[in-house]
């Protein structure tokens, strides 16, 4: 077994591949051992890390487009941005802290949730995505099935889990008790991250009962983050204005473009035409 196939078999596969190149550099510049061993090492963790990453992105659900770098921060208070910075460091998830978003629809809740989630993801935690509709869903089909607890078990591998949309879910008893057993679950163990445009005293609406409303809201903001994303126009509306801006803008350019063609080509015929009855003059 050469040394191409002994890397392999140690499931070391950058060093497999990038060994000779390294060795070849070290002769070249006259690296110390100690120098060749920790260039193959450092090349191997950032070739697993990487790897970890997009496999955790792909189980995530979150979109990619809706990273931290792609918040226009205008619209919204500085103390808004310094939590999400901190945020997305992810301490809070080694404390078990929930983060609930509050804000009218459009202002873009989703969009800072899932940023968060995304560094969070890049930082080797384990996130999941899940409108709050859909993952009711998949929990009332488990109960249904007599699986719930081990719904509930797998769910427990995400170090947070995401609960877009909650204002929007009006459940039923059933739907309710399962969703109130996924938030006792988590409680103090996991993190949630749950956007609302409802505020709690509203929070009726989505569980029915009184005392189950009580106790949800007391589950989850008893170790919590509030973000109040409350930017003054619609996010997600002045983000739409904007492409239609670039958009018409590029078409504009395309039209202005076309006429000019247009104008140089009948500048050219009159120049022709000029000419030939010149001559005929001459």
């Amino acid at each position: 077994m050469n040394i191409t196939e002994s890397l392999q078999a140690l499931s070391l596969r950058w060093m497999a591949a990038n060994h000779q190149r390294v060795l070849e550099q070290a002769t070249k510049d006259e690296w110390s051992p100690e120098k060749i061993l920790e260039c193959l090492c450092e090349g191997e963790i950032e070739n697993k890390r990487q790897l970890k990453v997009s496999r955790l992105l792909g189980q995530s659900n979150l979109d990619r487009n809706k990273g931290i770098d792609r918040i226009d921060w205008q619209p919204f208070s500085s103390k808004l941005r310094r939590q999400v910075e901190l945020l997305a460091t992810g301490a809070f998830v080694d404390e078990a802290t929930n983060i609930l978003a509050f804000g009218l629809p459009g202002r873009g809740k989703t969009h800072v949730v899932s940023a968060i989630g995304l560094e969070l993801v890049k930082s080797g935690y384990r996130v999941l995505f899940r409108s709050t509709r859909q993952l009711v869903e998949e929990l009332l089909a488990a109960k249904t099935a007599l699986r719930l607890q081990q719904e509930l078990k797998k769910l427990d591998s995400f170090d947070v889990i995401i609960c877009d949309d909650i204002g929007y879910v009006q459940q039923t008893r059933e739907e309710m008790e399962v969703f109130f057993s996924f938030l006792s679950e988590r409680y103090e163990r996991r993190s949630i991250m749950i956007t609302s445009n409802l505020v709690f005293s509203e929070w009726e609406k989505i569980f029915k009962d009184p005392m189950t409303t009580a106790a949800a809201i007391d589950r989850l903001i008893h170790h919590s983050v509030i973000l109040e994303v409350t930017a003054q126009d619609s996010w997600r509306a002045s983000t739409a204005e904007q492409r239609q801006g670039r958009e018409t803008a590029q078409k504009n350019l395309g039209a202005t473009s076309a006429k000019g063609e247009v104008d140089n080509k009948s500048l050219q015929s009159e120049a022709k035409r000029k000419q030939k009855k010149a001559r005929g003059q001459e």
